[in-house]
């Protein structure tokens, strides 16, 4: 049998209203009390039964997704897969809502952040460039009780210890190592420079990739030069302009590499300055227009992270966290995966 409160009382020589207020974080309760049956929970691996708990408080778990409101169409798959995630938890009590806000401006997301209450929202998932803003701005919500998570752009720690860094989503820097070595391979000792496309060099998940191609290229494929990254913020007109320029200057352009979550603009103009000859493309996410770019052959390979596992991810941990309970981090660990047209 699993032991109960009663059992957890008795071990730790205290009441059951006390050992409730100790579960509940409840305040007037010793410290030495409050130690007592922390040891006992561990003693007789006393486990909570965090649903029954929840469903004798009426508790109901508000989460918010921040994402930014310029995006196509992997943002859109987000929006998709929080609207099922909402479906799947809600015999859970778990419910998650959207706000999007300008990217760009760190000062209006802390704005944001800091008008949040923890009586209408437990925790968020922030997916926003890091700045010294937005950093303090999650550091006083934590203070008020709001619990967060750094979603898609953030940094992991070495060994991934989710526990520390609470960030959901692909190791960056090996997702940008990962499309160098496709790159110099697919190649193959062709000599040439490599046109690298990003929306912003702002955001910590496009620096990182950024930093994890140039490290296999530089030390493994002296032959090809990567080009300084072409920044789009998102802009069509600027996007075709900056990529044709570069092309009429280098027409030695043998690769691509999009590093961005969206494709579909900057593949556009690529396509058709490589009328007449094929240049490698290797591309991040998947949506609708990258799987039809792979089939056609207009993208070579695709980079990829499960935007469902991101977002049910943030959800558990978020959760895991309000119970003050252990993320399980291997249930967590967001896989790195390579599509091409074969395996689609």
């Amino acid at each position: 049998m699993r032991p109960t409160t009663k059992d957890l009382a008795k071990a730790a020589g205290v009441s059951l209203a006390t050992v409730d207020r100790v579960l509940n974080d409840r305040t007037g309760v010793r410290d030495d009390t409050v130690r007592r049956v922390s040891e006992a929970i561990e003693k007789i691996g006393f486990l909570r039964n965090i649903s029954a708990a929840n469903l004798a408080r009426s508790k109901n778990y508000r989460f918010l997704f921040l994402l930014p409101r310029k995006g196509d169409q992997f943002l859109a798959e987000l929006l998709s897969k929080i609207a099922e995630a909402n479906s799947a938890f809600g015999s859970d009590a778990m419910r998650a809502e959207v706000a999007q806000i300008h990217e760009s401006d760190p000062h209006q997301i802390a704005n944001f952040l800091e008008a949040l209450d923890a009586d209408s929202v437990d925790g968020v998932a922030i997916m926003a460039p890091e700045s010294p803003q937005v950093r303090d701005a999650k550091l006083r919500l934590e203070q008020r009780g709001i619990e967060t998570v750094s979603f898609i752009s953030g940094k992991v720690k070495a060994g991934g210890d989710l526990t520390a860094e609470d960030f959901v989503g692909i190791d960056n820097h090996a997702a940008g190592a990962t499309a160098g070595r496709l790159m110099g391979r697919f190649l193959d000792r062709q000599a040439g420079k490599v046109l690298v496309i990003a929306e912003t060099m702002l955001a910590r998940d496009s620096l990182e990739r950024r930093l994890g191609f140039d490290e296999v290229i530089g030390a493994d494929y002296p032959y090809l030069t990567a080009l300084p990254s072409l920044e789009t913020h998102g802009d069509a007109e600027r996007t075709d302009r900056i990529i044709r320029a570069t092309f009429a200057r280098n027409p030695d352009i043998a690769g691509v590499y999009i590093l961005s979550s969206e494709a579909r603009v900057p593949l556009q103009t690529v396509t058709q300055l490589a009328q007449g000859g094929h240049r490698l493309v290797i591309a991040h996410e998947r949506t609708p227009f990258t799987e039809a770019a792979l089939l056609s052959h207009q993208i070579d390979a695709l980079i990829t992270q499960d935007p469902g596992h991101l977002v049910r991810s943030a959800l558990r941990i978020l959760r895991a966290r309000c119970d003050r309970r252990e993320v399980l981090a291997s249930q967590e660990k967001i896989r790195i995966e390579i599509l091409f047209a074969e395996n689609l």
